[in-house]
């Protein structure tokens, strides 16, 4: 997994989302941009509730986002949904 949409509850019942990439993935895109013109042919990559993580895969991705929680960092980067 390199690519996802994820969505976090917190213990409160807040819920919260963001777009995990991983940095080939984000490498991936940008060259594959170059050639159809988008992000001005790659030369930029932006997302509003992104959060790039070194390793690919779930299990990596959840440990991270966990040691977001755990530093107080997780609501600088997710988005929380409006109807909570």
């Amino acid at each position: 997994m390199c690519n996802v949409d994820a969505e976090v509850m917190l213990t409160d019942g807040s819920r919260w989302s963001a777009t995990v990439f991983t940095v080939a993935e984000v490498a991936r895109l940008m060259e594959t941009w170059t050639t159809s013109g988008e992000a001005l042919g790659g030369r930029y990559f932006w997302v509003s509730d992104g959060l790039i993580v070194r390793d690919p895969g779930i299990d990596n991705m959840t440990h991270v986002i966990a040691g977001l929680i755990e530093a107080d960092e997780f609501s600088a980067i997710f988005q929380r949904f409006e109807d909570d």
